[in-house]
């Protein structure tokens, strides 16, 4: 029976085929070589997660396939001037239609928007999404282990350095996590959601921290919601924490970081 993740991944890949029979890739690599796009400082999602100190990348997402509509009204351009003004090292904008009900369109007035930089997270499965995000400013990349194999991933990679994005490596155990070092990943993230049964469990972070070299940047996304898991996940030496949920529901977001950051 097919995961939902190989329902996304399927979908990525029919909607991939559609773009192209709107703009071929050639045409988008042209786009990108004639600069019309936005200018981005190289790999500055990596500069960023680099700062001293627990990095937060602040999610902007209207639904997801666990939890239905998380924001009703969603103002994402409200919400992404409200991350900025908190002090978000990072923006994570949601792309993929269907099940997270984002936009292309979303993602570049977001990217208008804010100075920060912005991952486009999307299911990557083809080049073609690669170049996408590099003409809509976006900073870096999702590449996620359980739906792409070694091969893919390294190449993927190699192009992202080749157009100056970074690309979070996704892993969601330790084998798929090797996979993501061998291949070149200088960001890995561990997502704590199974997302065959759609269970949290932040120790997932924890446990395979100890799997990624020292060099790597490490990233918990997933199922954080308080202080207390910020806290652990910091003594465990992740580098830094993608929070989406529990930002997206909170009504004042500058403070609802604050606490997480132990302000308050």
């Amino acid at each position: 029976m097919a995961t939902i993740l190989d329902q996304l991944a399927d979908h990525a890949r029919a909607r991939v085929a559609a773009d192209k029979e709107h703009l071929s890739l050639d045409a988008l690599k042209r786009l990108i070589a004639e600069g019309e796009m936005p200018v981005r400082e190289a790999f500055a999602f990596e500069t960023a997660l680099k700062r001293p100190g627990l990095s937060f990348i602040c999610e902007i997402k209207k639904a997801s396939p666990s939890k239905g509509i998380i924001s009703e009204e969603f103002p994402y351009l409200d919400i992404a001037r409200e991350y900025e003004c908190a002090g978000a090292d990072a923006i994570s904008c949601l792309t993929e239609p269907r099940w997270f009900l984002g936009s292309d369109q979303i993602f570049r007035e977001v990217r208008e928007t804010v100075s920060v930089p912005m991952i486009r997270k999307d299911f990557t499965v083809d080049e073609y999404q690669i170049y996408q995000a590099k003409a809509m400013g976006a900073d870096a990349v999702l590449l996620i282990c359980a739906i792409l194999d070694y091969r893919t991933i390294a190449r993927l990679l190699a192009l992202c350095d080749q157009l100056h994005l970074s690309a979070l490596v996704e892993a969601h155990d330790a084998t798929e996590l090797q996979t993501a070092v061998c291949a070149g990943a200088r960001v890995i993230g561990v997502n704590n959601r199974n997302l065959k049964d759609f269970s949290v469990d932040t120790g997932n972070s924890r446990r395979l921290r100890a799997f990624a070299p020292e060099g790597v940047l490490f990233v918990s996304e997933s199922g954080i919601r308080t202080a207390e898991d910020i806290r652990a996940l910091r003594e465990s030496g992740v580098d830094a924490v993608l929070i989406g949920e529990s930002l997206m529901r909170a009504t004042d977001k500058r403070a609802m970081l604050d606490e997480l950051r132990g302000v308050l």
